[in-house]
């Protein structure tokens, strides 16, 4: 029975093991469906890790981007070349495309595909206006995305002229005109379409090794972003980190004229702290934020002296400036859009002013609550008041100070409280200091 025992924990022992050991034979794929950023360098970096520690054969990343920043590109780039597992890199589905850092991207991979009506290239730098750079400046930025370029190109065995073609005079490539001129390797309807393409035949690594791939038939894994960073590539679109930071702004501003309503008080921080973690990992010019900021007091100052438009108008200019030069970025994806400022401006500064206005006009009303909210009011002398007596008003009888005589029955008005006793005179009797003023 010992034995037996034993035995039992023996089997559960390996099947524990074996359960625990993970395939070899399988097929990492990510897809990468999004602009370039920090986030997606560390979920294809994460990816990279995951099957090297898994020891799978290959890692597949479907690729369609229009671009994205160029500091983030050579850290993917980085990460693809250093990586002992190969990397596939296939550009679809079709319709799609390679644009830009995508393309450094493409050219990057161990093998790398497109599928039917795809495109690639495009990779010159830009400005965040898309408008011509200082020659000086233009020349060293393209020298240096040049150079990255052939560094990867020639390693890979691809057309280092053509590929350079792309960053320095901005040419775009057909998948068929990308596979003729020796881009890229294959082109594919679909994934296992490129695995039969790809069976058994050889390869170039980045570290001059040759190795080659038998992947038809063997399982993939699909390997999907955390909740951390699905949250953080949504806030990192700039349009919504602009909501984010408009939006606590306007909270904020709202819990200040509101002092202890703590719910607006409590959104704008959440909301600004949101929009900050986003912008700081964005190309960000805090001369927009300074901007924006700036917008607001604009709109206070518009309630305040009630120029009729004209600094509200302003406001909404200053934070539609703000909106689109928010983020320093090289492709239109990545920067505000106009819409989105215009949008978001134009409420918010109706909504900033009216706020202001109402928050001015009720410090300016008089106070019609507590003691000090009877002066003004009138009632009836319930005595002669010579110079005291008794008055009535709202309901209440107090005690009264005339420096006038008043008789009974006559109607009065409350000129001043002092503690618990009221200062009166007879309606239509100016105090002098009422004359005076």
């Amino acid at each position: 029975m010992r034995i037996s025992g034993c035995l039992v924990s023996l089997l559960i022992e390996l099947a524990l093991a074996l359960v625990s050991v993970p395939s070899s034979a399988e097929v990492l794929k990510i897809v990468v469906d999004d602009t370039i950023h920090p986030i997606t360098d560390e979920y294809i970096g994460r990816a990279l890790a995951e099957a090297d520690r898994n020891k799978d054969k290959a890692v597949l990343i479907e690729l369609n981007t229009p671009g994205g920043l160029l500091d983030s590109t050579r850290k993917i780039i980085e990460k693809i070349v250093a990586s002992p597992v190969p990397v596939i890199i296939y550009v679809t589905p079709s319709g799609s495309r390679a644009a830009s850092a995508g393309f450094f991207i493409l050219e990057s991979g161990d093998i790398a595909a497109m599928a039917p009506g795809t495109n690639t290239g495009a990779a010159h730098p830009v400005t965040i206006t898309g408008g011509k750079m200082d020659d000086v400046m233009k020349e060293k930025i393209e020298n240096d995305t040049a150079a990255l370029m052939r560094s990867v190109v020639s390693k890979r065995g691809r057309n280092i002229e053509v590929a350079e073609s792309a960053v320095r005079q901005s040419k775009s490539f057909t998948d068929q005109e990308a596979l003729s001129q020796k881009l890229i390797d294959y082109i594919a309807s679909s994934e296992q379409d490129l695995f039969k393409d790809i069976q058994g035949k050889p390869f170039k690594r980045f570290n001059g090794e040759t190795a080659n791939l038998n992947l038809v038939g063997q399982p993939i894994r699909t390997y999907d972003l955390t909740l951390k960073e699905r949250i953080l590539a949504y806030i990192m679109d700039p349009n919504i980190a602009f909501i984010l930071l408009a939006i606590g702004a306007l909270a904020l501003y709202a819990e200040f004229n509101h002092p202890g309503a703590v719910v607006p008080g409590t959104v704008g921080v959440v909301f600004i702290l949101l929009a900050i973690f986003a912008l700081n990992l964005l190309p960000t010019r805090f001369a927009a934020v300074v901007l924006i900021l700036a917008s607001f007091v604009l709109f206070a100052l518009e309630a305040k002296f009630m120029t009729h438009g004209v600094l509200a108008i302003g406001g909404i200019v200053t934070m539609v400036l703000g909106a689109l030069l928010l983020v320093d970025a090289p492709i239109p994806e990545m920067r505000v859009r106009l819409g989105t400022a215009l949008a978001v401006s134009i409420p918010l500064g109706g909504i900033t002013a009216t706020i202001m206005s109402l928050a001015i006009r009720a410090r300016r009303n008089k106070v019609v609550t507590g003691a000090q909210g009877l002066v003004g009011e009138t009632g009836v002398a319930q005595t002669a008041l010579a110079p005291t007596g008794k008055v009535f008003i709202h309901g209440e009888l107090w005690d009264a100070l005339s420096p006038a005589p008043i008789a009974a029955g006559q109607s009065i008005v409350v000129r001043k409280v002092d503690g618990l006793q009221l200062e009166v005179e007879p309606v239509g009797q100016r105090s002098p200091a009422a004359t005076t003023a």
